[in-house]
């Protein structure tokens, strides 16, 4: 079990600090919801948190087959409702491999990309579609 400390600060920014390594993470709520956008907001974390368990987990599958994916990027795009109530919608994953194309190792990256615990967490009404291009 992780904990995690959360402090409000006032202005709709806060504060987490991640028990395990003291490392801290600002918050503000985004320009769209009365804030000032200064940093990620806590939805933007959702975003931020899918794309690197992603990632996190194909570093995994690469190393049990010995490809190096180093410099592999994936960009994640965070739709919100314009409805109420105020929600994630989708979020759309580009992953750019630094790689090209194996059929094997396509096939076993994109199952890992898929088996991430943050993807198996996310609501089934948000949509996550996954786009992959390979190096050539």
């Amino acid at each position: 079990m992780v904990k995690i400390a959360v402090t409000y600060q006032g202005g709709l920014h806060c504060e987490a600090i991640h028990g395990p390594s003291g490392n801290t993470q600002g918050t503000d709520a985004p320009v769209d919801n009365k804030g000032r956008g200064e940093t990620f907001s806590p939805t933007d974390l959702v975003a931020t948190a899918l794309a690197t368990c992603m990632a996190t987990i194909m570093g995994q599958q690469a190393d049990t087959l010995e490809v190096d994916i180093s410099g592999t990027e994936l960009h994640v795009e965070k739709v919100m409702s314009t409805e109420r109530p105020r929600r994630i919608v989708a979020l759309p994953v580009k992953i750019s491999m630094s790689i090209p194309f194996d059929e094997k190792v396509a096939k076993m990256m994109e199952r890992a990309a898929k088996s991430c615990p943050v993807h198996h967490s996310i609501h089934p009404d948000i949509k996550v579609d996954i786009d992959w291009s390979w190096a050539n």
